[in-house]
């Protein structure tokens, strides 16, 4: 049995608020599902890693070309969107990023390792950017990286369908919610 950690990337009101610049309403279709794997992971006592953009005021940042400034530390689109705040209790960490995927140039990888974590379910958004980053990265660390196709999507449906099928064919596994509930279930 493997120890199975959740890391939900980017489940921050810049993309699950109504009033976040980068939001778009399918989002929405993720909150259910994410909601099931927190409650689930907690319930276990499984590792969370919140891995969430987090940019530096007034330094520039080599994403700037690509994107418009944003969720620069302490805004609103910064915030985690209400009900995916980080719990109290050990275990559950909060990992800022400052590229797409949770793993470059941050202690994520050093943090599962020192867990005995050996499976990774990787949820949140956006599918084709932070996830699928996260996803090869996670690969890289030879973590076994799972992915639940109801809490992830994306504002760009033929990028979200290529990101799975690459994850699923190159980086993972995408498998339904309820399988990978079981396995934060698992933990040992």
């Amino acid at each position: 049995m493997s120890k199975t950690a959740l890391v939900l990337v980017d489940v921050i009101n810049d993309f699950f608020d109504p009033a976040g610049p980068n939001y778009y309403p399918r989002v929405r279709q993720t909150v259910e599902p994410l909601t099931q794997l927190l409650t689930t992971a907690r319930e276990a006592g499984a590792v969370v890693i919140h891995a969430v953009e987090r940019h530096r005021r007034d330094v520039p940042d080599a994403e700037q070309p690509k994107l418009p400034v944003h969720c620069l530390e302490g805004s609103f689109e910064a915030d985690f969107f209400p009900g995916f705040e980080p719990a109290d209790r050990p275990g559950e960490l909060v990992v800022p990023k400052r590229r797409y995927s949770g793993f470059f140039a941050t202690d994520l990888a050093l943090t599962l390792h020192e867990q005995r974590v050996e499976r990774i379910v990787v949820a949140g958004v956006k599918t084709n950017v932070c996830i699928r980053a996260t996803c090869q990265d996670g690969f890289a660390h030879g973590f076994a990286v799972v992915v639940p196709r109801e809490a992830t999507n994306s504002n760009r449906q033929h990028l979200e369908e290529a990101s799975l099928e690459d994850i699923q064919r190159y980086f993972g596994s995408v498998v339904a919610t309820t399988e990978a509930a079981a396995l934060l279930k698992e933990h040992p």
